[in-house]
């Protein structure tokens, strides 16, 4: 993969035409598909959920938490990626929004795709994130792992990465930003299923 740059991925996530889902019985969410540059070329903030969080705790996750009432998907993606790393997403760096992502724990996820550029230094809320890490694009352009479990006649997706996995639903968005941001395929992923511990 050549190094991409800002207006590259603006215009295909842009001019994807994503699918919105409209489901009463499920809690609005937004994750933010964060963008910063650095030596080594641009990549997406990931965060290891803090040990001590009611819910996934310890899980690899986006940032990114429920709507408040009222409140717009991207509007809740800067929020909580103030809240979590202490980022202030200047008003130009929403790019666009990837196809949104029902999850088996009763959310909505609409994924927000950010070009934050440098991002200087984070400062991770505790509560909330255990540690954040920065997957370079180079890394995330790979295939995934889709795999099938007896509980489900929906495949599982995973990522490779850490020396492990990251599974749904962030790997689906992730993998989702990949074809669309780099390399233009019009792909839809909420038919990839999570695995059963991430079901709570």
């Amino acid at each position: 993969m050549t190094t991409v740059r800002r207006d590259e991925i603006a215009e295909a996530v842009g001019s994807f035409e994503r699918l919105a889902v409209e489901d009463p019985t499920r809690k609005s969410a937004a994750v933010a598909v964060a963008i910063v540059t650095g030596d080594n070329g641009p990549g997406v903030l990931l965060t290891r959920r803090a040990a001590g969080m009611r819910a996934h705790a310890g899980q690899w996750a986006l940032p990114g938490g429920r709507l408040d009432p009222g409140e717009a998907a991207v509007d809740a993606a800067v929020r909580e990626l103030d809240e979590e790393l202490g980022l202030t997403a200047p008003a130009d760096a929403v790019l666009g929004l990837l196809d949104d992502y029902p999850t088996r724990s009763g959310y909505l996820i609409t994924p927000v795709v950010l070009w934050l550029g440098v991002a200087g230094v984070l400062t991770p809320n505790p509560d909330e994130v255990a540690s954040v890490h920065v997957v370079r694009l180079t890394d995330l352009d790979v295939e995934p792992e889709v795999v099938r479990i007896p509980e489900s006649e929906s495949p599982v997706i995973r990522l490779a990465l850490f020396g492990g996995y990251v599974h749904a639903p962030t790997a689906a968005v992730l993998h989702q930003f990949r074809e669309v941001a780099l390399h233009r395929r019009p792909t839809r992923v909420a038919h990839y299923e999570q695995p059963v511990w991430a079901w709570q």
